[in-house]
């Protein structure tokens, strides 16, 4: 009898607190035995094992649509900002959490991705190491790091350290190595990195770096503008693909898909990596160029020159330079073939350049779309290649 009058009791004066307006929320959820409230109650998210706490915030670094929202998570509370950055969530982050803008860089952004870089994260090895080698000039480093996440298979970090071989970047033009650079393209091939296909392909197609082999070169050219296309119809569905696209007829130029720069297709989005080169240097925010290097002229890439004449041009127009062959061809047929004039010569200081051809060459469309084809043995057969790495200074057309 009493113990039912105690109750009747609490129960009541319960009623009469949230009649009077007692609407302050408890700090604590009250543990509950029987219909009686103790007190010492506990908060539940302090009871979270941290196994559970950092299982949540490995899943949110590895998909976070951008840095704040990641940093917004560590800036909640303690625990938060303590279990936020332990290795095994920056060891996930993806490269949208650590897509830091050019115009936001300073000391505690370049902290975070060192942080990232050494739980071995090769997305935050990647990014940092552009960073490092073009925009701080830091080039042992920044190699360092892109190699680091090249180990582990990283296939754009596998296709900038193909560029800088090609191209001798960070050093004089003798410190090319053509063939080092066809084997990078060849593993980051093998990854199914689009550009690093398309420039395997032209380097097959001219011998450049390799034993020259026009139709082996057209298949990987084939092989990246399939890849190019299926990238574009994953990421909209509802794309409608002209059928020109798909069947070869001879009497219009043949199939885009057999041509060394595909169909005309949206451009695709670029590495956050690039997107800050892009704004570093020429998003107007006082960091250029060192005066008489230039930026490659394709809008994706962003990377500048090391040295002069680093980059070849176009040799018709002369008005654009390019790092690669693959920038080349993608900024050919997305927006320089509407804005490529033939000039009668250039100046002798841009003579020096190597050229590129005016990339408008098609293939006769007798190259069969191998849709089951792989690239498990490519990066051997390539390293087994007898090219003698000899190119021709003063032009680099393509077939």
């Amino acid at each position: 009898m009493n113990l039912c009058v105690e109750r009747k009791r609490v129960m009541k004066r319960r009623k009469v607190e949230v009649a009077i307006g007692c609407r302050k929320k408890s700090k604590v959820s009250p543990e509950i035995d029987g219909g009686f409230s103790f007190p010492g109650g506990y908060d539940f998210f302090e009871s979270l094992p941290d196994d559970i706490v950092l299982c949540i915030l490995s899943k949110l670094s590895a998909t976070a649509a951008c840095p704040a929202d990641f940093i917004n998570v560590l800036i909640t509370c303690k625990r938060f900002n303590g279990l936020g950055l332990n290795p095994l969530v920056l060891s996930r982050a993806g490269h949208k959490t650590l897509a830091v803008k050019a115009k936001n860089w300073s000391e505690s952004a370049h902290k975070f991705l060192k942080s990232c870089a050494d739980t071995g994260n090769v997305e935050a090895c990647f990014t940092l190491g552009m960073i490092r080698f073009y925009c701080l000039q830091n080039r042992s480093s920044g190699a360092s790091l892109m190699a680091k996440a090249a180990i582990g298979n990283h296939a754009s970090a596998l296709y900038s350290l193909a560029v800088i071989q090609f191209n001798g970047s960070g050093g004089s033009k003798n410190d090319k190595d053509l063939r080092a650079g066809v084997s990078l393209c060849a593993r980051a091939a093998y990854l199914g990195h689009v550009d690093a296909l398309r420039e395997l392909g032209h380097c097959l197609q001219d011998g450049y770096g390799v034993k020259q082999n026009i139709s082996e070169g057209r298949r990987f050219l084939v092989q990246a503008n399939a890849r190019e296309l299926a990238h574009v119809l994953v990421a909209c569905p509802s794309a409608v693909v002209p059928t020109s696209w798909l069947d070869w007829n001879p009497t219009r130029n043949g199939c885009p898909l057999l041509s060394d720069f595909g169909c005309i297709l949206p451009a695709t989005e670029a590495h956050p990596a690039n997107r800050f080169l892009f704004e570093w240097f020429s998003g107007g925010i006082g960091n250029e160029p060192v005066p008489g290097l230039r930026l490659c002229s394709h809008l994706g890439c962003g990377r500048p020159e090391t040295r002069r004449h680093e980059f070849r041009r176009c040799s018709v127009c002369g008005a654009v330079n390019y790092c690669s062959r693959a920038c080349q061809a993608l900024d050919w047929k997305t927006r320089h073939k509407a804005q490529c004039t033939p000039v009668d010569h250039h100046n002798n200081e841009e003579n020096e350049n190597e050229n590129f051809g005016n990339g408008n060459g098609f293939f006769n469309g007798n190259v069969i779309l191998d849709g089951g084809e792989d690239f498990m043995n490519v990066e051997e057969d390539f390293m087994n290649l007898n090219g003698d790495g000899n190119y021709d200074d003063e032009s680099m057309t393509t077939e």
